[in-house]
């Protein structure tokens, strides 16, 4: 969910943050990088298709969504280059009140839809 507007108020603010990098070469120097890897855990369980979208039932399930989640972790790393600190936070399972309104919320705008 985030800090609500954090992120238009941050790239208002500091509109050199926003770079498109395609090649490792168009990287700025880095000294820390950051990441939050729930974004990356998500996708490489969902995915943005259907095909993509795991069950993590057997082992060998779980070892794949390993190996996804180890080389969206690599490729970002591998590109950017930190110099001094890579930092990873990944948050724990969502309270069920949080799922609940989450869940909620979907209904409704499939609803309105």
């Amino acid at each position: 969910m985030g800090i609500p507007k954090f992120f238009k108020w941050l790239s208002r603010r500091y509109p050199l943050i926003l770079a498109n990098i395609n090649r490792e070469e168009d990287c700025p120097p880095v000294d820390n990088l950051y990441m939050d890897l729930n974004g990356i855990v998500h996708n490489c369980i969902h995915g943005n298709d259907s095909e993509k979208h795991k069950r993590v039932s057997k082992l060998e399930d779980l070892e794949e969504v390993w190996a996804d989640i180890m080389r969206a972790i690599d490729e970002i790393v591998h590109t950017v280059k930190p110099k001094k600190l890579l930092m990873l936070a990944l948050d724990g399972v969502a309270p069920r009140a949080k799922m609940n309104q989450q869940r909620a919320r979907r209904f409704r705008t499939a609803k309105d839809s």
